[in-house]
């Protein structure tokens, strides 16, 4: 595990997101769904640990704007819900965390239907599936799987739509926002040597960086958190913009705080006016409803398509795992 070998992961995620949307539509990874289901199960139960639990999270919580009931739970939590034919469970493996998902998934094995998401097709989780659904990103040797999160986040956002999740027009075809999600991190990878040591001077803070995000796209904020303490080993922290002046703001109050805001609240302006007054400093990326950018913001990054919550969720991300790398090249 070296910096140079996330930055190496990192260049290759557009080639794996074109590859992935070049398997359509030959590849129907759901395609047994119908046979595995005898109807449409009354709770969808999601599992997983750290970034693939974050990810999990983004689908159950479409689930339920569509009335059906879904959750995301550590695959750790000794809690057992009912199992039956009704309960369809979805673990999710980024290539760790395999040991409690086969814990979990002991309790479901015959008793409810399993889909498993895993990096290929020899993971040992994948034993315990009725149906398994490889990632398809490849090899990834830094270790921290940020293309496994990438693509398994993708074929969460097509297993909600196939289960009744809300379909906006832009991810109404996975290959299409694949193929755009693949551009715009061509776009980001490319302008990287202009932006990346910009906004580490900004956010570099004895008191570590925190990445704000929307509720919606908490799981990008996740995802960064991930990269940037398994990398260079950097204190970071998760809030929802929304909360954050019920809670971070306080923080910001008496340390030196430093934030990645990842854009599109409704709160954005707040955010950044409360932090103002407590002398803090952020880096946007993306848009704010109604402007191109939001206020106060040291540096805000841009790429295409970003406005999309689709593009942005598989996006977004990218933004935490290059200062990670650039952090981790500088230790």
């Amino acid at each position: 595990m070296t910096a140079e070998s996330l930055s190496a992961d990192l260049a290759g995620k557009p080639e794996a997101l074109a590859s992935l949307a070049d398997r359509f539509p030959r590849w129907d990874p759901y395609a047994a769904l119908p046979a595995l289901l005898d109807d449409e199960p009354a709770s969808v139960r999601f599992l997983g640990l750290g970034a693939a639990r974050h990810a999990c999270e983004v689908a159950a919580a479409r689930l339920r704007r569509a009335g059906i009931a879904a959750t995301a739970d550590f695959s750790s939590s000794v809690e057992e819900p009912p199992a039956g034919p009704e309960t369809l469970v979805v673990a999710v493996s980024l290539g760790g965390g395999q040991r409690e998902l086969y814990t979990a998934l002991d309790r479901y094995v015959a008793r409810s239907p399993v889909i498993v998401l895993a990096p290929s097709v020899d993971a040992v989780v994948g034993r315990q599936a009725d149906l398994l659904v490889p990632l398809h990103a490849g090899e990834e040797a830094s270790g921290l799987g940020c293309r496994a999160y990438q693509h398994a986040l993708a074929l969460l956002l097509l297993l909600g739509h196939r289960l009744g999740a809300p379909v906006s027009g832009n991810s109404r075809n996975l290959p299409g926002l694949l193929r755009r999600a693949a551009n715009a991190t061509v776009s980001l990878l490319e302008s990287a040597p202009e932006w990346v040591p910009r906004a580490a001077r900004v956010l570099d803070s004895p008191h570590g960086v925190h990445l704000v995000a929307p509720a919606e796209r908490l799981a990008s904020a996740g995802q960064g958190v991930q990269a940037l303490r398994k990398g260079p080993v950097r204190v970071a922290h998760t809030c929802e913009t929304g909360e954050w002046s019920h809670t971070d703001r306080y923080l910001a109050a008496v340390t030196d705080y430093r934030a990645l805001l990842f854009a599109g609240s409704a709160y954005d302006e707040r955010f950044s006016e409360h932090l103002r007054h407590l002398r803090g400093a952020f880096v946007a990326v993306g848009p704010t409803p109604g402007r191109e950018r939001v206020p106060g913001a040291e540096l805000t990054v841009r790429y295409p398509g970003d406005s999309d919550p689709d593009v942005s969720l598989l996006v977004e991300p990218l933004v935490a795992e290059l200062l990670a790398a650039h952090w981790w090249r500088g230790r």
